[in-house]
């Protein structure tokens, strides 16, 4: 029996730089960066004010009246949530898969996300009401006899990461193979070659596979504040905060955004008429122990390896730098390592970092820069640092010879995943 072999047919995008693919790729392709000053609450007492976060967002302009149960449920959801499920919703349009078409048995669906940021609302009267004293705390006596009343009865089934992939598949009854991955900036890809495996074992013909995510929230930030890399020295111009690569970098941004693409089985896809936008031919995953480089260049290798090319075939890696110190580098010296002088392309400082939805938004990338056979530039890129030893895209875009495409995810702690997408030339 031949391989089965596993396509992209639709894209489902949600980011501060564009909400359609088409927004999203003139975007890339003019330098434009989402990041600003946060908009959504007052930042001026954080250390770093700005974000990349998503202009007039509407779930309501997306999730329409015809969902009515799906519409009631939007104030149940928190904000990543909302995002995950508008994305699916976006990508199953770009799909064209209409009921009817597949066995919701063989439909599936996999979601890259992580533990939602609390609205502060939620559980600020509840705490208020228990503190006791100056300075304040916690009296656990009153917080159990009037505080935890005051917690909305279904708090937790708004931020637990598994309800976008709950919710998606509600309304599309998706009955087939369903998983959420919590590894934070690795969980989409995860996510996705999880999705990829059950495809070549024909136990789907089709999933919707995403990643969401926000970190815009004020306790978030703080958080993140305290124990990440941001950027705290907010520069004069916010687009110009986060230099992946550059000797200059001092730290990253938040964001927030969901990307959700539509993939399925080659044979499927052609007999039912789809557009195919890309094909998924590799992938691996690990865990690079000493962050030196190392792990993550033996994980590039698998995938390589699974795609049954050299690294000579790729044209260009997709990178997760995201202006750290210490990340950047490491993973500059594994790209240098499995690859030579191949060009690089950074999508966080068109973006911010929006954890488990970076991945998939910046795959998307990707796979769009493979179809108009053009890379775009990454912004902030000025001088380069020898601790990075790689050819990083600047400027205009530039024309891709190659037909191949690595997407890197790693994490603060190691993890580590590599995905290959081929340009689809029918």
């Amino acid at each position: 029996m031949p391989a089965r072999r596993a396509v992209f047919t639709g894209l489902g995008l949600l980011t501060p730089i564009g909400s359609t693919p088409e927004a999203f790729w003139a975007s890339l392709c003019a330098g434009t960066s989402g990041i600003r000053r946060i908009q959504r609450f007052d930042p001026s007492a954080l250390r770093c004010p700005i974000a990349g976060e998503i202009p007039d967002f509407d779930p309501k302009a997306i999730i329409t009246a015809a969902m009515k149960d799906t519409r009631k449920s939007l104030n149940k959801m928190a904000h990543t949530i909302r995002l995950g499920l508008c994305a699916a919703q976006l990508a199953m349009t770009d799909v064209g898969l209409q009921k009817g078409q597949i066995d919701p048995f063989r439909f599936g669906v996999e979601f890259g996300c992580v533990m939602a940021a609390t609205d502060l609302e939620d559980l600020c009267k509840g705490a208020q009401t228990s503190c006791v004293g100056d300075p304040p705390e916690v009296d656990y006596t009153i917080w159990g006899r009037q505080g935890l009343k005051q917690v909305p009865p279904l708090w937790m089934l708004k931020y637990l990461p598994n309800m976008p992939a709950c919710h998606v598949s509600i309304l599309f009854d998706a009955q087939g193979p369903n998983n959420s991955i919590t590894s934070t900036d690795t969980a989409g890809l995860l996510a996705l070659g999880e999705a990829f495996r059950h495809l070549a074992r024909d136990s789907a013909d089709f999933f919707l596979v995403g990643g969401c995510d926000s970190k815009i929230n004020p306790v978030a930030i703080a958080r993140h504040s305290l124990f990440h890399d941001l950027v705290h020295d907010q520069p004069a111009d916010p687009t110009t905060a986060i230099k992946p690569f550059d000797a200059a970098r001092n730290g990253t941004v938040l964001g927030e955004g969901a990307a959700v693409l539509g993939l399925e089985e080659l044979a499927f896809a052609q007999k039912r008429g789809a557009k195919i936008l890309g094909e998924l031919v590799g992938f691996a995953s690990g865990f690079d122990k000493g962050r030196t480089g190392t792990g993550l260049a033996k994980v590039i290798q698998n995938a390589l390896r699974d795609a049954k090319i050299s690294p000579a075939d790729v044209g260009h890696v997709n990178a997760a730098a995201r202006g750290s110190r210490e990340l950047d580098a490491w993973e500059a010296r594994a790209i240098r390592d499995v690859f030579g002088d191949v060009p690089v392309f950074a999508p966080k400082g068109h973006l911010g970092n929006s954890g488990a939805a970076s991945g998939l938004i910046e795959l998307a990338a990707s796979v769009l820069a493979l179809q108009h056979g053009q890379l775009p530039g990454t912004l902030n890129y000025t001088t380069p640092d020898e601790t990075c030893p790689v050819n990083v895209t600047t400027g205009d875009t530039q024309p891709i010879a190659k037909p191949y495409a690595v997407k890197l995810s790693v994490t603060d702690l190691g993890q580590c995943a590599a995905v290959v997408v081929k340009r689809w030339e029918s």
